[in-house]
């Protein structure tokens, strides 16, 4: 689910009909005597080790070829090519939990929520993500059978079908900053060799300076705490944005209860 994201790769990229026979199971089998132990399932997990190891530029086929030991034309008995095996994973790496209570034990905004901080999850376990443009996914059983579940946790919120679409939307496009935000505070520590705390450290002395100038006057009046490490900025917006759904629902249906516990 995603509101099109820029990216090195892009889901629905190749062969679409091919591509839902693979999802579905509906196309044909592998012919010409298959590599012992080697499935399309085996193939779209080595995939998905590489992506989350290496990250989504050190896909090929022929890497993945060499991570299950085998030769890369091997690998087109099973699957096309780069571009459908990438839509075999991203619907991979949308299965949901089988376990009802994951998306909460209340009503739609606890759904909602614990979706917010599962697919926060999903992509700290697979920063790649953030590198696909999913804007137009091809659609397997994983990534249906999640909007299926939360679309029943949700659908007594009340409100049209586009509007249920449009809250899950909304939860995910939330998700998608905050969890490209963490990426991206990873990888500059990682490049430049400073943590954050050495980062703001080196501008400790110049940013003093200017709060004492008096140019600055509602900046440094902040408490210290405003800028420290143990406020939960996602979490605090997160929460707000179920407040403000809470508030329609409430506004298109009088007398409604709410949804749910709140955090």
């Amino acid at each position: 689910m995603d509101n099109g994201r820029g990216g090195t790769e892009t889901s629905g990229g190749g062969d679409i009909a091919r591509t839902l026979d693979l999802l579905w199971d509906t196309g044909p089998r592998p012919s010409r005597g298959p590599k012992p132990g080697l499935t399309l399932d085996r193939i779209v997990e080595a995939a998905v080790e590489v992506a989350d190891r290496d990250g989504i530029g050190a896909l090929s086929m022929r890497r993945i070829a060499t991570e299950l030991g085998t030769g890369t034309m091997s690998l087109y008995r099973y699957v096309p090519g780069k571009a459908e095996l990438l839509d075999l994973m991203l619907d991979r790496v949308q299965r949901p939990s089988q376990d009802p209570a994951d998306l909460g034990d209340g009503g739609w905004r606890a759904a909602l929520e614990a979706l917010g901080r599962a697919t926060l999850a999903l992509y700290r376990r697979h920063p790649w993500l953030l590198e696909v443009n999913q804007s137009r996914p091809v659609l397997g059983p994983s990534a249906l059978d999640g909007m299926e579940k939360v679309l029943a946790r949700i659908k007594p919120m009340g409100l049209s079908d586009p509007e249920l679409l449009s809250a899950i939307i909304m939860i995910d496009g939330y998700v998608v900053g905050a969890a490209r935000t963490q990426l991206y505070q990873e990888q500059a520590e990682r490049s430049s060799g400073l943590t954050d705390a050495q980062f703001w450290e080196a501008q400790r002395p110049v940013l003093e300076k200017a709060m004492h100038s008096g140019r600055y006057p509602v900046m440094a009046g902040l408490s210290e705490d405003t800028f420290g490490p143990d406020f939960d900025h996602f979490e605090f917006g997160l929460q707000r944005i179920l407040d403000g759904l809470e508030v329609f629902v409430a506004r298109r249906n009088p007398g409604r209860q709410d949804g749910g516990s709140r955090g």
